[in-house]
């Protein structure tokens, strides 16, 4: 087998969108340095929009990646909360599989707790190949070719191979 069709998490970004309210940015913050054992950063916004009270430079919401050996380990306790079910709607055409966890208390290993209440979050899988890297380095960058992307029945079979993950109707 070609070692350069083989699939591996890129990364794993965890994010928790606030609005406007500081109360729950900040509960957001601190559970996800709880889960993650990292320092999230705070996304801000770019617009102003009057009705919802939003102006540039105001922080919205928190986001943390992990990569690597952090984001391999993560991702069985993630898939677990969903009870390892993902529907066809949640995986793209590229490959990347993004799902939502209403409450982290669904997560295995966290318990309660009572400063933070119930916050849900987004989790968003990035997968490539080896040879992803041209399309990041600084000189001669390319597009990723074609036949080197990842297809949506690749991603569902390195999730099915890797986790046991079961993806089925809605």
């Amino acid at each position: 087998m070609n070692l350069m069709r083989n699939i591996r998490i890129e990364k794993i970004t965890l994010n928790i969108g606030a609005g406007k309210d500081q109360q729950v940015l900040e509960k957001g913050v601190s559970l996800l340095k709880v889960l993650t054992n990292q320092v999230p950063l705070k996304t801000k916004t770019n617009k102003r929009i009057p009705e919802w009270g939003l102006r540039p430079g105001l922080p919205i919401g928190c986001k943390v990646t992990l990569r690597g050996k952090k984001a391999v380990e993560l991702l069985p306790r993630l898939l677990e909360s969903k009870e390892r079910k993902l529907t066809p709607r949640q995986i793209t055409e590229d490959g990347s599989i993004s799902f939502g966890i209403p409450e982290y208390i669904d997560i295995p290993g966290l318990k309660y707790l009572p400063a933070i209440g119930i916050i849900g979050l987004e989790v968003c899988i990035t997968l490539e190949r080896p040879g992803y890297r041209i399309k990041r380095r600084s000189l001669l960058q390319r597009k990723v070719p074609r036949s080197a992307r990842i297809t949506r029945e690749e991603a569902v079979r390195f999730l099915k191979e890797n986790f046991q993950v079961v993806v089925g109707e809605e």
